[in-house]
């Protein structure tokens, strides 16, 4: 892409290499950088603006489309697998956006806390079935970004009793978080670990709502 095309109209597809990235080109909304090249994360138009030294590269979709994180966002997730070097999950909320498509996410070790990262143990911050906010770091590929919830206020909102887990068809019991490293549920009063966010009052009620999503 050069500087001669900036006026005409740039039409691409998903999955598509817009340029190469370098230390002045970066990949913005509707976009990602692998191996060394910007891809489009949606068929549109390409955009370039600059701004100083730098040449931002987005993506407007056509009739204003689908809606993608971008570096920095807070997203609401559901645990999906919990491996030993990371955790996956579904992407459920931007914000306060909910989506209709599915974008996947992936917390690996050394992003789940700031401080004594080489302690974590996946299985005792995240379970498959958890709700939790974390914030986007950058996009892998096309659907799949790199989060991280090593910020306090990032990490589980919503927890399953295991007894409710346990049972086919029973309704979902919340866990109760008792410190930032553990939730107890309210019926049997077991423990179990997790990475807990923390949140505020308003913020963990209206998340509780999430639980339809079980």
């Amino acid at each position: 892409m050069s500087e001669e095309s900036e006026d005409q109209t740039l039409i691409c597809v998903p999955g598509q290499i817009l340029c190469a990235a370098s230390e002045f080109t970066v990949a913005g909304q509707g976009t990602y950088e692998k191996l060394g090249y910007i891809h489009a994360t949606l068929a549109g138009i390409v955009q370039m603006k600059k701004r100083e030294k730098n040449t931002f590269i987005s993506v407007v979709s056509f009739g204003g489309g689908a809606t993608v994180p971008v570096i920095g966002d807070i997203v609401t997730a559901r645990i999906t697998a919990v491996q030993n070097r990371m955790a996956r999950c579904r992407i459920l909320c931007i914000g306060k956006t909910a989506l209709n498509r599915t974008l996947r996410g992936i917390i690996r070790k050394e992003d789940v806390r700031a401080t004594e990262v080489d302690r974590v143990e996946m299985h005792k911050c995240f379970r498959p079935g958890d709700i939790i906010l974390a914030r986007v770091l950058h996009q892998i590929e096309l659907n799949v970004f790199h989060l991280s919830t090593a910020d306090n206020e990032l990490g589980v909102v919503v927890a399953i009793s295991p007894s409710s887990r346990a049972t086919w068809g029973a309704d979902p019991i919340p866990m109760v978080p008792i410190c930032w490293t553990e939730v107890q549920c309210p019926v049997t009063l077991v423990k179990e670990p997790r990475k807990v966010a923390k949140v505020v009052p308003e913020k963990g009620e209206s998340l509780k709502k999430s639980l339809a999503l079980f």
